[in-house]
């Protein structure tokens, strides 16, 4: 894949397009890609009837951001917070990867942090579970034909 006349990008390269001086570009404002192992992952994040603040934002980022650990194929993490009734807040994960369909979590509870522990605990669980079915587990037989 060719970035300009004078730059390739790396064997394997996954993400978004790389300026002049080596960092990533998002694809729009409110992507933000984060660079995990050896795959590009765009986290976006928004918020339904209300807004964040850039503290909760990032906070809610680097808590999804841990999904990564758990399945090294996610394309894309998408999080919604439903704001619509502030004393139980919503949230939805939706997260996509390479060759499978996409998997979505959702959690509402009294407080937004338990909301979001929530919701990436039942995507953890759902991503091990995947992980599990995608290894090369071969049938194998305990005894020998003849």
């Amino acid at each position: 894949m060719l970035l300009d006349n004078r730059r390739r990008a790396p064997e394997g390269h996954r993400g978004p397009a790389i300026n002049e001086a080596g960092v990533p570009r998002a694809t729009s404002k409110s992507l933000s890609p984060s660079f995990f192992g050896s795959y590009w992952v765009q986290i976006k994040l928004s918020s339904r009837h209300g807004q964040l603040s850039p503290a909760a934002q990032s906070k809610v980022e680097s808590k999804v951001s841990r999904l990564t650990r758990y399945f090294d194929r996610l394309t894309a993490l998408n999080v919604t917070v439903d704001l619509q009734n502030r004393a139980l807040p919503a949230v939805e994960i939706v997260a996509s990867s390479e060759h499978f369909h996409e998997l979505v979590s959702h959690e509402t509870s009294a407080h937004l942090w338990r909301s979001v522990d929530g919701a990436v605990q039942k995507m953890e669980q759902q991503l091990r579970k995947h992980k599990e079915k995608v290894r090369d587990h071969k049938h194998v037989q305990s005894g020998r034909r003849s």
